[in-house]
């Protein structure tokens, strides 16, 4: 099985210009801090269950601190930081297990919440919040997860067919 990486970087970065220029005048003014669509962080769990570990991580990594500069200014790196773990850590489970549709929902949702919960944990260590971690949990985390988790489930199919191709060099070997 082999995995379409080019591509896939390329539809990240229109997934990324878009969730920048087009989201913020979809979703209503007051609903512009719950609901963050984190598509990056979505496409880095695919690359996780499809691709490896590693690549995940790099993917993680590199698309958290594009969208560090991008979308929240205020410091550079709690996204890569958390993009990157959760992406490595998505992608030990998937070597363990096949990365089914049951499998990939509790990781998209699970790791939607350590995502912002990590994004808040980094902002209160520096102090640039001094909102309460239920406020925050109850207001932007759950329902940033779960239109996360609607938005993973809408992506799954298409994003499965893109990525992963038949290798025609080992399925010529089974015939032989």
């Amino acid at each position: 099985m082999k995995v379409r990486m080019n591509g896939l970087i390329l539809i990240t970065l229109v997934l990324l210009v878009l969730e920048n220029a087009i989201v913020p005048w979809i979703v209503p003014p007051s609903w512009s801090e719950r609901l963050l669509p984190h598509l990056g962080f979505i496409m880095t769990l695919f690359v996780a269950g499809f691709a490896s570990r590693h690549a995940a991580f790099l993917f993680g990594l590199g698309f958290g601190l594009l969208q560090d500069t991008l979308s929240y200014g205020h410091l550079i790196g709690p996204y890569g930081f958390g993009m990157a773990l959760i992406g490595y850590l998505a992608g030990l489970l998937a070597e363990r297990k096949s990365f089914t549709i049951g499998f990939f929902v509790p990781v998209a949702l699970v790791g939607g919440v350590l995502l912002d919960s990590i994004s808040y944990s980094i902002y209160k260590l520096f102090s640039l919040t001094s909102l309460r971690f239920s406020y925050v949990f109850y207001w932007q985390i759950a329902p940033t997860a779960i239109l996360q988790l609607l938005i993973a489930l809408l992506f799954y199919v298409p994003v499965r067919r893109f990525l992963v191709k038949p290798d025609l060099s080992s399925s010529e070997d089974k015939q032989d």
